[in-house]
């Protein structure tokens, strides 16, 4: 009788290589998000090493040194969560692979940070804390590193959690708690806060309905005639121009800033004149493109693709323009307080602050963002380029409707809005032509209502996580600051 021995030796061999093969397995599963976490601890040291080169003073500012580690920190955190409403669109729809999103994005919003980038902020975040109610320069200093750090960590949480949050809205809670710490409830500027408060309500809901209504126009316009290829030879040119004239006014009123300003009137010249030359220049590319196309809707998404990859390009741009401030911000208030010994409503940003933010943002785009790409792209509702057009589109509108009103809005907020939209109108387009179809054949089929549920279009469980994200961003991010200020205060004032 053969002796079994050996045989078994090498069965408990290849047991012990497979879990060999499983923890090597683990070890770079795990290994993945360590590379980010220290890739972004090394940006923030070198962040705060370099304010010890760039802040002047005869002494090392401990102080500017820790604010531009946290600026840094808060950097990142926009790159990993805001970024995406950008780019999340054009990669759920296929029209950008997530590295070519990436890229265009870092690329974009570092341009848009350092050529545009605001070279005046508001170091009270839009006026809502009064500043003569802070007692001294070194209260005001400590206020701005407690809402410095709320606002980073509650952008991280979210971030983990999976929820897109407005960073405009967390450094907005982070000042009103230090600032209430500090001077008291009287210190708040309560109308501009309940503007605020009801901007988390109009920005969605003005983002939702345009692009929705966009949506419903291509369906009506393109998707449903006849010859679809025809119709897209009319009106893709339009919706180009469209696009054109909408995003050259929002450059104008909000991008460029830093190099010249511009009022609502000049801006809707400048978008009318650009978005006629763009509609000339697009109708005979649009025709080359179409020739030879099938009459079918997956002929249309080739249409859509390079104005899908564009406006999100130049969302990416004016959002680097605009909100890199919520990541220096509060550190430009504190290097001026600590350079002048006093504090004022307004500073200038020195170029070294705003170049931590445009490369933190970058880095936290490229180390993080694809989570919240993912999210924001694909997971709410399925987008298809027609769809995440429409929802670019409402993005800029909005924030020129909101600027005409003085409205402030996050375009956090507008941007997962238009997507929302987006699903919700799919929903009740095709409950419409269910209940069209049922009534034109009676004998149909009824749909059980456990079917209608499963078929919905938006995933609820995101829904519900991401209006609750919104609805607490500010007040959660007001009490980590106040408990973070008197901390602060107690250990070192």
């Amino acid at each position: 009788m053969p002796d079994s021995k050996p045989s078994n030796q090498w069965k408990t061999l290849d047991r012990d290589l497979g879990r060999i093969g499983a923890v090597e397995y683990a070890t770079q599963y795990v290994s993945k998000p360590l590379v980010g976490l220290g890739i972004s601890l090394a940006f923030i040291i070198v962040a705060a090493l370099a304010s010890t080169l760039f802040f002047g003073g005869d002494s090392v500012s401990y102080v500017v040194i820790a604010a531009a580690a946290f600026g840094a920190y808060m950097a990142v955190n926009i790159g990993a969560n805001d970024v995406a409403n950008n780019m999340g669109p054009a990669v759920g729809a296929n029209a950008l692979t997530m590295g070519g999103a990436i890229v265009i994005a870092a690329l974009c919003e570092s341009a848009g940070a350092l050529l545009a980038g605001g070279d005046v902020v508001s170091t009270i975040s839009k006026g809502i804390i009064d500043p003569e109610s802070v007692a001294s320069s070194e209260i005001f200093i400590w206020a701005m590193m407690a809402a410095l750090i709320s606002s980073a960590l509650w952008v991280n949480l979210a971030t983990w959690v999976g929820a897109p949050v407005s960073t405009t809205h967390s450094v907005v809670g982070g000042v009103m708690g230090a600032g209430i710490a500090a001077a008291g409830f009287a210190a708040v500027n309560w109308p501009t806060m309940g503007a605020i408060a009801a901007s988390w309500v109009i920005s969605p809901l003005l983002g939702g309905i345009i692009a929705a209504a966009f949506l419903a126009f291509i369906k009506t316009a393109i998707i449903y005639q006849d010859d679809k290829i025809a119709a897209a030879r009319r009106w893709v040119p339009v919706l180009i121009g469209i696009m054109g004239g909408v995003f050259s006014m929002y450059l104008a009123m909000k991008g460029l800033k830093k190099i010249v300003k511009i009022d609502l009137f000049t801006a809707c010249l400048i978008g009318l004149v650009l978005g006629a030359i763009i509609y000339a220049v697009s109708a005979p590319l649009v025709r080359r493109q179409s020739e030879g196309l099938e009459n079918r809707n997956k002929s249309l998404k080739v249409l859509f693709n390079i104005p899908l990859i564009l406006s999100a390009a130049l969302l990416s741009f004016a959002h680097g323009a605009n909100d890199v401030a919520n990541a220096v911000g509060p550190l430009a208030a504190i290097v001026h307080a600590e350079s002048f010994g006093t504090f004022a409503g307004k500073v200038d940003i020195p170029t070294w602050v705003m170049v931590i933010g445009a490369f933190g943002i970058s880095f936290g785009l490229i180390l993080f963002g694809p989570k919240l790409i993912r999210m924001v792209g694909s997971q709410i509702t399925k987008l298809n380029p027609m769809r995440a057009y429409c929802v670019a589109l409402s993005a800029a509108i909005t924030v020129i409707i909101a600027s005409w009103l003085g409205l402030p809005v996050s375009s956090t907020h507008i941007a997962v809005g238009g997507v929302f939209g987006v699903g919700f109108f799919r929903e009740w387009h095709a409950e419409r032509r269910v209940r069209n179809s049922s009534a034109k054949r009676p004998e149909a089929k009824r749909i059980a209502p456990e079917e209608r549920r499963r078929r919905k279009l938006v995933r609820r469980s995101h829904f519900m996580t991401i209006i609750a994200a919104w609805v607490i961003t500010v007040p959660a991010a007001a009490v980590i600051s106040a408990v973070i200020f008197l901390g602060l205060q107690a250990a070192f004032v």
